[in-house]
């Protein structure tokens, strides 16, 4: 059985979205003050990060502008979106994410080249994606006792780069500064993709792209729930370095990130960030009954919903913000599972100190860190 694994929108009765402060009192919502983060963003509260685009929390997705670009040599034509930027300046006037540590990761593949035309047309020097790809994943065989869903039977991304396709792009005729431009189509008329109320045809859009509007210049794209430090986030997932993390995030396979090196989370020259995801974990032990401690890509591949990864910084909670995200798999090990300690875990150093202590491990207790997968996941929305 195929299982799809769209990042989506959470589930009402699995939600991150924090409880009304209401909750407990005798007087409703309505007599509360604005949410501290209105006048500090780095106070308690909602705040969007990714304003460039609309963000709808209830859907569970974020309008941003679509872009027309070309390949430079053949013409063929690069939808894409622009998610994060090393240009301080244009990420505060643009709405999008400054990511001073994507400078860091301009070696061979990693960042492609693009210069404007004089319409202002972006020209990109190469890569391409094969959008025709049907996407599935196949959970392992749960009807054999004691035999997980997790790692699936079989999996195939739904978007395949060519060997020299990344998201990221330098754009050498403004400066030098690097964007991340992920793919959304490639090689179609407006006319082919012309989904703005309708289900796309995902044979020639990006799978996590819920509407597509070329006429309106938009395109409507599916987030993923998470955390960062104890936050709930939204964050959308683009592309990925490898197969396997590319078919469950609904993301672009993209062979050109391979040459951003792993492993050095917030060292000097390190382009990435970590993302902590679990192979284990709890999950709904009644099926229709929802266990508020779910999480991991067990319960995901199981049909219960996202995995709720953990992210590390994120702009306005930490400084060393990369939508590069190094995944760090967890494994709970059999001891803590006996004991009952599986539970969920929003925030790095709670799960650093759980793998100090022996609790968790890497994936069949090997040692824990990087599994050099990296995932392009730009963060849109902070709930708290």
């Amino acid at each position: 059985m195929a299982i799809t694994l769209s990042a989506m929108a959470q589930e009402a009765d699995d939600d991150v979205q924090p409880s009304p402060p209401s909750i407990g009192t005798d007087i409703p919502v309505t007599y509360f003050g604005p949410p501290p983060s209105s006048v500090e963003p780095e106070l308690i509260g909602p705040y969007q990060l990714l304003t460039a685009g609309e963000l709808d929390v209830d859907a569970g997705t974020i309008t941003l502008p679509l872009y027309e670009g070309r390949l430079k040599e053949t013409g063929e034509s690069v939808w894409y979106i622009i998610t994060d930027t090393t240009d301080k300046d244009v990420a505060e006037a643009l709405g999008i994410n400054h990511a001073a540590k994507l400078a860091f990761a301009d070696n061979l593949r990693a960042v492609r080249i693009a210069e404007t035309s004089f319409d202002g047309t972006l020209l990109f020097h190469w890569g391409s994606v094969d959008f025709s790809p049907e996407r599935s994943v196949v959970p392992g065989n749960t009807t054999i006792a004691e035999n997980p869903a997790f790692p699936p039977e079989s999996f195939q991304p739904g978007a395949i780069g060519d060997e020299l396709y990344s998201p990221l792009v330098k754009i050498i005729s403004s400066g030098d500064h690097i964007y991340n431009a992920p793919m959304v189509a490639f090689n179609v008329d407006a006319e082919q993709i012309d989904f703005c109320d309708t289900t796309p045809d995902y044979s020639l859009v990006h799978d996590n792209v819920a509407y597509i509007c070329p006429s309106e210049g938009t395109v409507t794209m599916k987030l993923t729930p998470g955390f960062s430090f104890a936050k709930p986030v939204l964050y959308m997932s683009t592309d990925a370095n490898n197969e396997l993390p590319a078919a469950l995030e609904g993301a672009i396979f993209a062979p050109g990130l391979r040459d951003v090196e792993v492993g050095a989370d917030d060292s000097l020259f390190s382009a990435v960030e970590r993302i902590f995801g679990f192979v284990n974990g709890p999950v709904n032990i009644v099926e229709g009954q929802v266990n508020p401690q779910r999480q991991g890509f067990e319960s995901a591949l199981r049909g219960e919903g996202p995995p709720l990864n953990v992210l590390g910084g994120i702009p306005t909670v930490a400084t060393d913000y990369s939508p590069l995200w190094d995944l760090n798999l967890g494994e709970w090990t059999p001891e803590a599972v006996n004991q009952r300690y599986p539970s969920r875990l929003t925030e790095e150093f709670q799960i650093l100190g759980l793998v100090e202590r022996g609790f968790i491990t890497g994936p069949g207790g090997a040692l824990y860190g990087s599994t050099g997968n990296i995932i392009n996941c730009p963060i849109v929305h902070r709930f708290l």
